[in-house]
């Protein structure tokens, strides 16, 4: 089902910068997937109740996970890559196992996704 609601995507030259936002009040989990045409979902980004944020290595020193608010997660995402292009999803759980790819989080609440295109 879909709880949650992404925004922020879009078209952008390959270098170029996006910020994808997401309401996600109340929980203690949160974070992105994607998952590019043709290939499985992969985690991007997660945070937990505390603060503590983790990547995948291939968005590493790249993007960034953080919320404002307390009410909505945002991932920005500098020196996008063709090989970025993908449909973007928000996730949240209320859940103390918090760790990309943890089985709670993919469990939990997702958004219906947001497109990111980059062209070289």
């Amino acid at each position: 089902q879909v709880q949650l609601q992404e925004s922020g995507g879009g078209s952008v030259r390959s270098g170029g910068s996006l910020r994808l936002s997401c309401v996600a009040s109340g929980y203690t989990c949160m974070g992105w997937f994607r998952q590019p045409p043709g290939r499985g979902r992969e985690g991007v980004a997660v945070i937990d109740h505390a603060g503590v944020r983790n990547y995948a290595q291939f968005v590493m020193d790249r993007f960034t996970n953080y919320q404002d608010m307390a009410k909505t997660l945002y991932l920005r995402m500098n020196d996008l890559q063709p090989e970025d292009s993908a449909m973007y999803y928000c996730a949240a759980v209320r859940s103390d196992l918090c760790y990309l790819g943890s089985p709670s989080l993919t469990s939990g609440d997702w958004g219906q996704g947001t497109q990111v295109t980059v062209s070289s």
